[in-house]
């Protein structure tokens, strides 16, 4: 049985300016969470006495797998009782499991509290790109993601400054975690004061197990949905490999850990820009053409980046240039990806954010913790993932087209 469809979004209730600003700022939440913990993982370690160096990895990966598996949970919520009431709940939350994180004494008690976190990020999350979708779809979707997602990218450029200045200053990485739950209060504040219901009550869907379970099914059956969402996944698993490993290539492989935030810059600079370029043409060109031809473009590179490392010819200064360049091909095709994972999804945007959200983050969790794991002192094991990771989406999207990729539709 398919969800009635609502009628077309016709925009924003806000500006268009604030509009992406506030939804930047609430995606952001998440990347804060992450990246802002990069350079206090070793002090982390050893102040809550973490034997091994790989298991740091699991402060990031606690956080991933709570706000992946939640997803699932928080969509029909959204659907149920709106977007506005399910992310304020969402935000305390999460603020106060960084609270809660700040006052761990064990690093057993620090993961619980990490993948607290994920999981009450992981409803901000739905209920933001449901009320991205409640306001536009098809290219209209696309480019308000492309420049949500180029503002967004400011943040991967200051939170290991941010995570950096705090050990700097303070010398606790306790603290970074009150900065966090600080700055998600005052988001959840803007957010409160600015931005109005955007589900419409008529398109209020009910809390039946009956109409869960078929908005599921629609979801998992439509190909577009399904197709893009598992690419997309693919994707996210060598993000979130080189999250997990970035901090020890740069103290490891390379002896530079304080080049760690110029790094981040530098490869969250050109992710904006390549945002920013489709933002620009994707009304012209298309999700199609500019995300396949992303993702070829990361295939090739993730190749090439392993074959430069295995040659014995990789310095820190092609690492920062490659991994820039991947970086920015993953960029444009996540985010198409995740628009057209969307595209029929219109009258059930929360459940099927959330079955989405799920699937990629999850899978990509797991592709990102074997990538994360398989760190044996050099960068291989990053630009192998890298590479399988986009050719697996690319079989992915092979199938979910058809073979007809390009298209210009």
């Amino acid at each position: 049985m398919t969800e009635q469809q609502p009628p077309t979004p016709t925009g924003a209730p806000i500006g268009f300016v604030e509009f992406v600003a506030l939804i930047a700022s609430l995606m952001s939440l998440t990347a804060l969470g992450i990246d802002a913990m990069l350079p206090a993982l070793p002090a982390i370690g050893d102040d809550l006495r973490v034997a091994a160096e790989n298991s740091q990895q699991f402060v990031i990966t606690a956080f991933v797998a709570g706000f992946g598996i939640a997803q699932l949970f928080h969509g029909p919520l959204a659907d149920r009782f709106g977007r506005r009431r399910m992310l304020i709940v969402a935000l305390l939350i999460y603020a106060a499991a960084n609270i809660a994180a700040a006052a761990a004494q064990s690093f057993t008690l620090l993961l619980i509290a990490r993948a607290a976190a994920g999981a009450a990020i992981a409803g901000g999350r739905v209920a933001t790109v449901a009320i991205v979708r409640d306001c536009y779809q098809g290219r209209a979707m696309a480019r308000v993601m492309s420049i949500t997602f180029m503002v967004f990218m400011i943040v991967p450029v200051l939170a290991p400054a941010l995570g950096q200045g705090v050990l700097a200053i303070y010398d606790s990485w306790r603290l970074i975690f009150c900065v966090i739950a600080a700055i998600a209060l005052a988001v959840l504040g803007w957010f409160a004061w600015r931005m109005p219901e955007t589900l419409a009550p008529e398109n209020e869907l009910p809390l039946s197990p009956s109409r869960i379970a078929r908005s599921y099914w629609q979801v998992v059956t439509d190909r577009w949905s399904l197709g893009y969402t598992l690419a997309a996944g693919c994707l996210v698993g060598a993000l979130y490999g080189y999250l997990n490993s970035v901090t020890q290539i740069m103290a490891d492989t390379f002896g530079r850990p304080e080049l760690l935030t110029v790094v981040f810059a530098a490869t969250a600079g050109l992710m904006a820009v390549a945002s920013l370029t489709n933002a620009r043409l994707v009304m012209r060109v298309g999700t199609r053409r500019l995300s396949h031809g992303a993702l070829v473009g990361m295939l090739l590179l993730g190749c090439a980046h392993y074959a430069l490392e295995r040659s014995g010819s990789e310095t820190l200064l092609t690492f920062a240039i490659l991994q820039a360049l991947t970086m920015a091909c993953f960029g444009i095709a996540a985010t198409n990806f995740s628009s057209m994972a969307m595209g029929n999804m219109g009258g059930l945007a929360g459940t099927a954010s959330s079955v989405q959200g799920f699937g990629s983050v999850t899978l990509g969790s797991l592709i990102g913790l074997l990538i994360g794991q398989a760190f044996d002192g050099t960068t291989a094991p990053l630009a192998a993932g890298y590479a399988l990771s986009a050719a697996l989406a690319l079989a992915i999207v092979f199938w979910t087209e058809r073979g007809k990729l390009f298209r210009p539709a």
